[in-house]
């Protein structure tokens, strides 16, 4: 075997050297590829080129040549002559200059479309591989219980089940059919790395056994199961004292020995040294090294720190079997092979620019923009706004802003670049496109989103009152500046609307003109006043490079919205954890405050309306490895066509461990004309009912279960119920992890 032959011939210094890694700007002079600082760098081969802040600045025909220079070096002047994995952050799309930029990962969530997101990650699949690109360092399958962490725009929500569905779509689309024309995924961050104390990143997360397993760990379980990805990232944070980086338990017992991952498992950035210098677990580099080996890491990223010369030493002293390393070169090698590296490395520098931002793939943008926006309130029918209309205000720092529009591992966001590499709509050059030519645009920033002063307000104010109606577009700034709001690293201890932005909402409103508010934001906020006061409220999050033209289209009406709510918005930080699939006795108000949000997960409004009639479940008992047929009948009964995202919902009433008041089961977006209706069929498995017991065993308990069928976690329209009968059954895998869904015209 081709791998057993590699490694038997490869010297120790030459295996340490398949686990390391090097950046690719450590091999650039004067932006071209130097084989001179190549020698000194990488004289025993490498693991993984780090593409970040070097390759990711060139233009697509030169980060081309610049891979095939790279692979041509390690293949003619390294002794092993085996080809490197080059990788990529890949959240939003590809995270390189001139790539495509797409909404950000809470926005793709509301979309509740996975068949979406699985085209998008194949067109991020093609624009990666034109330049070189084998690894993606997405998706983020962090179950979200804390707003207030700063990476709350890469998650896919609160829920474990919708997180689950959209990773595994994001999943497929990127590995491909075939990994020699693929991209490998990495499913971050593993694992709970969304529920930190306090908030605050890195922090570390108390859970129990039972919760971890049955929420945190889920989404990764489907993925190496259903999605069969490739690569699994570690998260930064401890569990109960262990930190990620060193438990084998997490990273061999559970990943390989129970779910059977037969990918490589990389280091979050610095991850390992950060067992010496911020756990204490370690007491240098060479200890950290066998601790993260050891628990089954591996290959170090972003470039060789632990996993060189302190690694090296550790074989070289035999306090490390040197078994535990070929394993690990044999996975690098595999994954190799399967990604086609030893075949055809090269890449086509005329065929990349053709591909980057291409026409199909900004249509691609735009529409997930489009179907990422919620209507979070729409009263008296205010929205869509008629395009002849006099006058329109628009006004707000993130109104003419094109950088706001981006999350923070798209590319300019990423490096604080404020001119874009890219063309970007922002919303004020959106809403003059769409409107005809003789309606008049007044625009006033009236603050900046964080800090600043107030002296905007008296422009912003007259604007408004000049106007027959204002356009508001408020919210954060994504990135990892100081200057940001959202995004890695910026935690924050409430939920409001930073720096003087309510401030001018409420001055604005004060002019007594129509006003409707448009939020662009990678978390949720607690805009108590502004869902009070304000009549329209449309949820933008963070829409990407057609954010403007989509945002304008939903004012317009040219596009019904259907976006929902991946998570739950907070009245105010003081509720969190305030997800809605908590235990029956969490829900109690405070003293000040309601006990609900201010809007649940899963809503969303229409320009239209819809009726669930007809519900049927069949059969109305089944046993504890059965399966039962949940259907219903969808119309369309407004003058519009729409999209409704239909949510199933399930209840176990009595069991023998803590059940949540609700548990999303399946969804489905529906598109319906005017009059319209359709029949959806829900078939639930008994294994989606299972839960760990008392002895932390995945059980399926008979019992009755009620079914809840409705347009969010609040608005349930159909109820009913079934019965599971027989014993306690223990489940094993493989087992059902989705729920089928079909939508048909009967």
């Amino acid at each position: 075997m081709i791998i057993e032959d590699l490694i038997g011939k490869m010297t120790l210094e030459e295996k340490v050297a398949q686990l390391g890694s090097v950046s690719i700007r450590d091999l650039l002079e004067d932006g071209k590829f130097s084989a001179e600082k190549a020698k000194r760098r990488i004289p025993d081969g490498i693991g993984q080129i780090t593409r970040t802040a070097g390759w990711s600045d060139l233009d697509p025909r030169r980060a081309a040549e610049t891979a095939n220079e790279v692979q041509k070096f390690l293949i003619e002047n390294t002794r092993p002559g085996i080809p490197a994995i080059s990788h990529e952050e890949c959240l939003s799309g590809f995270m390189t200059s001139g790539a495509t930029t797409y909404p950000q990962a809470i926005g793709m969530a509301s979309t509740w479309e996975p068949e979406l997101i699985q085209s998008m990650t194949s067109a991020i699949r093609k624009e990666m591989r034109s330049v070189g690109g084998h690894q993606g360092l997405s998706p983020v399958m962090d179950v979200l219980r804390d707003p207030r962490w700063g990476r709350v725009e890469e998650t896919q929500g609160e829920d474990h089940y919708l997180v689950a569905c959209m990773g595994v779509a994001y999943i497929k689309g990127l590995q491909g059919d075939d990994l020699k024309e693929g991209v490998i995924g990495t499913a971050k961050h593993f694992a709970a790395h969304g529920f930190p104390e306090g908030g605050r990143n890195w922090a570390p997360v108390h859970l129990g056994m039972r919760e971890f397993r049955e929420i945190f760990l889920f989404p990764f379980e489907a993925c190496v199961r259903e999605a069969k990805v490739k690569s699994i990232m570690n998260a930064y944070h401890d569990l109960d004292g262990v930190p990620c980086a060193a438990s084998r338990e997490l990273l061999t017992d559970i990943l390989r020995g129970e779910w059977g991952f037969d990918g490589i498992v990389v280091s979050d950035y610095n991850s390992i040294n950060m067992l010496r210098t911020s756990h204490r677990t370690a007491a240098d580099k060479k200890e950290a090294a066998m601790q993260a080996l050891e628990a089954g890491i591996d290959v170090e990223l972003p470039q060789t720190d632990c996993y060189g010369e302190p690694l090296l030493q550790a074989f070289q002293e035999g306090i490390i079997s040197e078994e535990i390393l070929n394993e690990a070169v044999r996975r690098v090698l595999k994954v190799k092979m399967m990604l086609g590296l030893f075949e055809d490395v090269y890449v086509d520098p005329d065929a990349a620019p053709a591909i980057f931002d291409c026409s199909e793939h900004r249509s691609l943008a735009r529409e997930i923009a489009l179907k990422s926006i919620v209507l979070l309130k729409n009263e008296e029918g205010m929205l869509p706004l008629s395009k002849d209309i006099e006058s329109i205000a628009v006004i707000g720092p993130n109104a003419d802003s094109r950088i706001n529009l981006l999350g923070d591992y798209a590319y300019s966001a990423h490096l604080s670049h404020e001119e874009a590499a890219i063309q970007i709509v922002s919303v004020l050059e959106g809403i003059k496109a769409a409107v005809p030519e003789n309606t008049k645009v007044r625009y006033a920033k009236g603050c900046e989103v964080f800090g600043g002063t107030r002296e905007g307000f008296t422009e912003a104010q007259d604007a408004a009152w000049e106007s027959d109606l204002t356009i508001l577009v408020v919210g954060g700034k994504s990135g990892l500046s100081q200057s940001d709001t959202t995004g890695e690293f910026r935690n924050r201890t409430d939920l409001g609307l930073p720096g003087f932005q309510e401030e001018l909402v409420e001055t604005i409103c004060a002019t007594g003109k129509p006003v409707v508010v448009v939020l662009v934001n990678g978390r949720p906020l607690s805009v108590r006043w502004i869902a009070d006061e304000v009549k329209a409220i449309v949820e933008a999050w963070l829409p990407g490079e057609e954010g403007g033209n989509a945002v304008a289209d939903v004012l317009f009406g040219d596009y019904n919205p259907g976006g929902r709510l991946p998570i739950s918005v907070p009245r105010t930080a003081g509720q969190i954890p305030i997800n809605y699939n908590r235990k029956p006795i969490s829900f109690r108000d405070y003293v000040f405050t309601k006990g609900k949000p201010l809007f649940p997960f899963g809503h969303g409004l229409s320009y239209t309306s819809f009726e669930y009639s007809d519900l049927e479940i069949s059969p109305a008992e089944i046993p504890t490895a059965g399966q039962v047929t949940i259907s219903f009948r969808l119309k369309n009964t407004g003058d519009r066509e729409g999209d409704e995202v239909v949510q199933l919902y399930v209840n176990d009433e009595v069991a023998s461990a803590t059940r949540p008041v609700k548990e999303l089961k399946g969804f489905k977006r529906v598109t319906l004309k005017p009059g319209e209706s359709k029949a959806v069929t829900f078939v639930l498995s008994a294994d989606q009912l299972a839960f760990y017991d008392k002895d932390v065993k995945l059980v399926v308990e008979p019992g009755t279960f009620k079914v809840m069928v409705g347009a969010s976690s609040e608005d349930i329209r159909l109820e009913g119920s079934f019965q599971i009968a027989g014993s306690k059954r223990e489940v094993v895998s493989p087992r059902t992890l989705f729920t089928t869904v079909e939508v048909s015209k009967r």
